[in-house]
């Protein structure tokens, strides 16, 4: 039925996807994802778990995160309600884009997707209450692997829209290591992943 609009973006191997969106005075109806679909546009991925998270207030921070080692995540990321800045950086010792970010409005209305390979640090901040955030990972869940850089790491002089310290944030996230102390033992090289 559909077929996907892919955007390449500055970013090594990232891709913005943008549905068919078939709308009316009901609604909308769309294929949030085909396999075919996918595959026919050269992205040949198995998915094999949804995650699904609810934040109930605009200003609310995750992130930066990211797996180590065979657990690593490719995530095919959407906005079901609301609306995000969703942002994420190389940390591919090696890629041609390492060290670098981008920013990324994901909403309810733009139904973009954003396809995030291993090897990137993910996170995003509400730009709105009430955001449902799906996505797709083609590795399960390893808490044993699990890591994370500071989302106000000043190496990275990430541009989000919301004051430190306004913003909702777990304890977690909160003291993450900066990216220099990342780099001391960071696990990811570019094209070994």
């Amino acid at each position: 039925m559909g077929k996907l609009k892919v955007t390449t973006t500055k970013l090594q191997d990232v891709k913005i996807i943008e549905p068919a969106v078939f709308g009316d005075h009901r609604g909308f109806f769309t294929e949030s994802y085909s396999d075919r679909d996918f595959k026919e546009a050269g992205i040949d991925i198995d998915f094999i778990q949804d995650n699904h998270s609810l934040s109930t207030q605009a200003g609310v921070l995750r992130g930066l995160h990211f797996q180590r080692g065979k657990a690593a995540q490719t995530k095919l990321i959407r906005v079901v309600t609301g609306a995000v800045l969703d942002v994420i950086v190389d940390v591919r010792a090696g890629s041609p884009t390492y060290k670098q970010w981008e920013g990324y409005i994901l909403s309810a209305s733009n139904h973009r997707q954003l396809l995030v390979p291993k090897g990137f640090a993910h996170g995003f901040v509400t730009l709105t209450d009430n955001v449902n955030f799906l996505y797709k990972c083609d590795g399960y869940y390893d808490a044993e692997t699990d890591g994370g850089i500071s989302f106000k790491t000043p190496e990275l002089n990430i541009d989000w829209p919301i004051d430190f310290d306004q913003a909702i944030t777990s304890e977690k996230d909160a003291n993450q290591p900066t990216f220099t102390e990342f780099e001391k033992d960071n696990p990811f090289v570019y094209g070994e992943i």
